[in-house]
C-alpha cells in the first residue's frame, strides 16, 4: 500500500482534468468553482447557455474551457473537449439535469421520457464515455461524481418523475463503482437538499417556511456546500471510497414524519 497524502495534499487536485455538466447553473457553477480553487483544469459544460459558462470560465481565469451539448446524446463530444484541451481527464461531475414539476397524473409520456433521458441517459452516457478516456493512461485514481437528490431517497409531492430518476442515479452509482472500480475509477453521488437560489424565496415561500421547520441545522443549503462534498469525493482524501451517496442536507432527512 502507499504512503497516505500528507493533510496538505488531501484536497489538492493540481494537475487534474474535471469535466463538470451542468456548470451554467447555480450548483454546477459552484462544483466548477471549488474544484479549480483546489487546482484542477476544469471544463464547464452547459446544454445551451453558452454565455453563462463563457462567463464563469472568464471569471476563473486560467485552466478552464467550455463545452456545449447534450449530456446524452453529445457525451463522447463533450468528453473530448478534456482531452483536446488538457490532454487527459481525471474527475467528471455529473451534475446536469431537469426538474419539471407536476402532479403524476398530469405527467405525459414524452415528458417522462425526456426526463429520464435527460437525468438518468444523461449520467449513464457521460459516465460511459469518461471512463473510457479515463481508463489506465498512467495508473492515478480517477473519481467520478454524479448529483442526485434526497428526492431519491424521499419523494416530494409533483416531483414522481424527478424523484425516480434520482433514485435511479443513485442506484447506477453503486453499479457504476462495482464495474469500474477494478480500472481504478471510483464512482460516488450527492444528495442535496434544498439549496438556495436567488428569488427563491419569493418564488416558493411556503415551500422556504416548511424546509425551515424541517431542517435541524436551520438553513438553506449552499451551493459551496455541494461543492465542498463532490471536492472531498473527487479529492485524494476519499481515496477507498466508492459507491456511497453522500447526502447534504443539513439534516432534514432525520425529521420525524409521521
Amino acid at each position: 500500500m502507499n504512503a497516505p497524502p500528507p493533510v496538505t495534499r488531501l484536497l489538492d487536485l493540481s494537475g487534474l482534468v474535471a469535466i463538470v455538466t451542468g456548470a451554467s447553473g447555480n450548483i454546477g457553477a459552484g462544483i466548477a468553482r471549488r474544484l479549480h480553487e483546489a487546482g484542477a483544469s476544469v471544463v464547464a459544460h452547459a446544454g445551451h447557455d453558452r454565455a453563462a459558462v463563457e462567463s464563469l470560465c472568464g471569471e476563473l481565469g486560467g485552466r478552464a474551457v467550455t463545452a456545449i451539448g447534450d449530456v446524452e446524446r453529445d457525451a463522447r463530444a463533450i468528453c473530448s473537449v478534456a482531452f483536446e484541451s488538457f490532454g487527459r481527464l481525471d474527475i467528471l461531475v455529473n451534475n446536469a439535469g431537469i426538474q419539471p414539476v407536476a402532479p403524476l397524473a398530469a405527467i405525459g409520456r414524452d415528458e417522462l421520457n425526456e426526463l429520464l433521458r435527460v437525468n438518468v441517459g444523461g449520467v449513464a452516457a457521460m459516465t460511459r464515455e469518461a471512463a473510457a478516456l479515463m481508463n489506465g493512461h498512467d495508473g492515478v485514481t480517477r473519481a467520478i461524481v454524479n448529483i442526485s437528490s434526497i428526492e431519491g431517497l424521499q419523494p416530494a409531492y409533483d416531483h414522481s418523475h424527478y424523484a425516480a430518476s434520482k433514485a435511479a442515479v443513485i442506484m447506477h452509482t453503486r453499479a457504476a463503482a462495482l464495474e469500474l472500480g477494478q480500472v481504478g475509477i471510483r464512482v460516488n453521488s450527492v444528495s442535496p437538499g434544498l439549496i438556495d437560489a436567488e428569488g427563491l424565496d419569493a418564488a416558493w415561500p411556503e415551500g422556504i417556511a416548511r424546509w425551515h421547520a424541517a431542517v435541524p441545522l436551520e438553513r438553506l443549503g449552499h451551493p459551496t456546500d455541494v461543492a465542498d462534498a463532490v471536492l472531498f469525493l473527487a479529492s485524494p482524501a476519499a481515496r477507498w471510497v466508492s459507491g456511497a451517496n453522500l447526502v447534504v442536507d443539513g439534516g432534514v432527512l432525520t425529521h420525524n414524519t409521521w
